[in-house]
């Protein structure tokens, strides 16, 4: 099962499939994938109407243009292809071109497409913003999402904390709107970073395993199937994965989630067990146990969660 956000994900739409010697190159915006969405669609707004005037530049940029009032310096490469290829990702416009078009037909093109290029430019923007603001800093009292909540790192170098490496703590007496959580970990006030991250993250996974190990026993048994070994993935780009020997794979940055979205992943790969495709067949299986799945598919959002590099 893939997932929205891990990666870093870049937008793409190729032009010019025929040689330049064709009267009438075919323009050809690649199609986008397919989402769910549980709100009647909006009617497209012009970029022009949304986006104050902004400058776009790519770290490798070589070339400027100007996209309505909005300012793009995008970083051109020759290649040897039959069309004209635009990606825009977190650094910006990137174009690949072959070397018989023309720097005239390359930027008319791209004013062509001007409005799709601003949209995914000022996604492409915001998304940076956002992973920025999630990117974790590992020190004392920072804090981390654990099963929907917040918690609270405490530095504590009491010994019988360090042999455990990390004790989890529920303050019932905290204040309004205050986490009550608080993971203190066996280090010293001088501890780096990256020993706060090791430790943090090595607690996060064994309570990944346990609270994966539960609910795979509890939705196993409510589908009738039987699974044969979980294993702990990282991977950027799934969720989860069901193989037909019976071994589920679940990505243990899961346990960020809170317990019905985790619940989602897990009926989800055994449900597979059941259907090794994603059929109407498939679905109805998920449904049988997770009847809201659709909306718990929602909250899994990559950039929901924290960045920990």
């Amino acid at each position: 099962m893939t997932r929205a956000a891990l990666a870093l994900h870049t937008s793409q739409l190729s032009l010019f499939d025929e040689p330049a010697s064709v009267p009438a190159p075919q323009i050809v915006v690649a199609a986008p994938e397919p989402t769910i969405s549980l709100t009647p669609s909006a009617p497209a707004v012009p970029i022009s109407s949304v986006l104050a005037p902004a400058v776009f530049r790519h770290p490798q940029a070589q070339r400027e243009i100007r996209l309505k009032e909005h300012l793009v310096a995008y970083a051109l490469r020759r290649a040897r292809r039959k069309s004209i290829g635009f990606v825009v990702g977190l650094e910006g416009l990137s174009v690949a071109a072959p070397k018989w078009v023309g720097i005239g037909e390359i930027e008319s093109a791209l004013r062509e497409k001007g409005d799709w290029i601003l949209r995914k430019l000022a996604e492409q923007q915001e998304r940076q913003q956002r992973l920025q603001a999630a990117k974790v800093e590992w020190r004392d009292g920072t804090s981390i999402p654990f099963l929907g909540e917040t918690v609270i790192i405490v530095l504590d170098a009491r010994a019988g904390i360090t042999k455990a490496g990390a004790v989890l703590n529920a303050d019932a007496e905290s204040l309004p709107g205050v986490p009550k959580l608080t993971l203190h970990i066996g280090l010293p006030q001088t501890a780096t970073p990256e020993q706060i991250r090791d430790v943090v993250q090595s607690w996060l996974q064994r309570q990944a395993r346990r609270v994966f190990e539960e609910r795979l026993k509890h939705f196993a048994q409510q589908l009738g199937v039987r699974y044969t070994k979980l294993s702990l993935s990282s991977a950027q780009t799934r969720w989860g994965s069901a193989g037909a020997d019976g071994a589920i794979r679940l990505n243990w940055r899961l346990i960020h989630f809170a317990m019905p979205s985790i619940d989602y992943v897990v009926a989800h790969e055994l449900a597979h067990l059941r259907e090794m495709n994603h059929s109407p067949r498939f679905w109805d299986v998920v449904r049988s146990v997770m009847p809201d799945f659709e909306h718990l598919r929602e909250t899994l959002k990559d950039d929901a969660l924290p960045v920990f590099d």
